[in-house]
């Protein structure tokens, strides 16, 4: 796909951007990913993800050994049987694949799914699709998918983690700013949040939960340790941990929202090491209760 001066003139280009792209592409223009190319080498990364928004992907495939750059905009998908390094921005209109892991120091943006070894960012990781990661997720932004996320090792978020689907991890969970996650939220380690844990499913976890605000589940939750938060503890259905369950001072706990109050002694039970402070509704079924 060519990309000409009328083409871009229709998307309502910054006057600085247009005046380059005529500069360097003329009346007739260029294709699509030269432009982008040039872009980038020209420094003008933030004008390419621009244009890479107007126009959207394409089905080129950029299949290598390994790669390293200091920014990539590349309209279709990448495939790398090593490493991808990126000082600043990599930014794609399809998917991300790699063997090994990606790693960058802006931000890592994918219209589709990212699949690597493990995935660093100093800023940001989205993906339109699932996020996949062998071995885990580091980034000092916020972590967001459409699909679902799944990795065998650590994540670590510095902002918030938004996933439109399941999330499925092996180690700990640890965010500085909201977790929602549409579906289940499974974490066979400690899960920790700064904020609110919102899950429209339920939440099994397998050590510790701390939440620095408001914890909402649609249905119930499971956690094999603690369950402590600084806001309310609200449940669709049953509240289950191993250890101490409290809500913050003043708040309440909460099971059985969505559950007939007839039926709260088999679908809304609550349990823990001693009764919480505030359990406001369920049905209190002991320490060690299935």
């Amino acid at each position: 796909m060519d990309i000409s001066k009328s083409f871009v003139r229709q998307k309502s280009p910054c006057a600085d951007g247009f005046r380059w792209f005529v500069r360097h592409h003329g009346e007739q223009g260029s294709g699509y990913q030269q432009v982008l190319d040039s872009l980038v080498a020209a420094g003008r990364v933030e004008d390419a993800r621009w244009l890479l928004r107007q126009f959207g992907p394409t089905n080129a495939v950029l299949r290598v050994d390994s790669l390293q750059a200091d920014a990539i905009v590349f309209a279709g998908s990448i495939e790398a049987a090593g490493a991808i390094e990126v000082g600043s921005v990599l930014q794609v209109g399809g998917s991300i694949r790699c063997r090994a892991s990606v790693g960058a120091g802006a931000a890592i943006v994918a219209g589709d799914d990212i699949h690597a070894g493990g995935i660093r960012s100093d800023g940001s990781v989205h993906a339109g699709g699932h996020i996949r990661a062998l071995w885990g997720v580091e980034a000092t932004g916020a972590v967001r998918c459409s699909g679902d996320l799944k990795a065998r090792g650590l994540v670590i978020c510095g902002g918030g983690l938004d996933v439109g689907g399941e999330v499925r991890i092996d180690g700990d969970l640890r965010a500085q700013a909201d977790i929602h996650c549409t579906h289940g939220l499974r974490v066979d380690g400690s899960m920790c949040s700064a904020g609110d844990i919102v899950a429209g499913h339920g939440i099994v976890c397998g050590a510790t939960v701390r939440c620095g605000r408001h914890l909402d589940v649609g249905r119930g939750v499971k956690v094999r340790d603690d369950l402590i938060a600084t806001g309310a503890i609200r449940a669709g259905e049953s509240l289950c941990a191993g250890g101490d369950m409290s809500a913050g001072e003043g708040y309440g706990v909460y099971a059985g929202l969505n559950v007939q109050r007839q039926d709260w002694e088999t679908s809304a039970r609550v349990s823990a090491r001693t009764r919480p402070a505030g359990l406001t509704s369920g049905w209190w079924a002991g320490p060690d209760a299935p």
